[in-house]
């Protein structure tokens, strides 16, 4: 199986900041992927940014500019920088990694963590 652990949500008032860390664990062979999707209450779940392996990013629109994905590679480890939260921010995010599992046979797949919230409010 493959595990991921999310840290670092809470409560922060406009203009603030957040990180937040996931840590994937368990029986990984390779990992292709890492990022963040978030859902906002009564919304559908939407991309956040995303880094691969390759070194490529990809940021949603409304993040741009105020949001940075890392990698710590080597600690299987994804972080979401958040600067300038807006209230329009407040969802719970939610961590994932593409990965294939060690083993013959075994296909990436994606993998979710169970999500942490953060809320922006005065």
């Amino acid at each position: 199986q493959v595990q991921l652990v999310e840290s670092g949500g809470g409560l922060v008032q406009p203009g603030g900041s957040l990180r937040l860390s996931c840590t994937a664990s368990g029986s990984i062979a390779s990992i292709y992927a890492m990022g963040w999707h978030r859902q906002a209450p009564g919304k559908q779940r939407e991309l956040v940014a995303v880094g691969t392996s390759g070194g490529t990013t990809n940021y949603a629109d409304s993040v741009k500019g105020r949001t940075t994905i890392s990698r710590d590679n080597a600690k299987n480890t994804v972080y979401l920088q958040m600067n300038s939260l807006k209230p329009e921010d407040t969802a719970v995010y939610f961590c994932y990694v593409v990965a294939r599992r060690t083993g013959s046979g075994q296909n990436a797949r994606a993998y979710w963590g169970q999500g942490t919230q953060v809320t922006v409010t005065v």
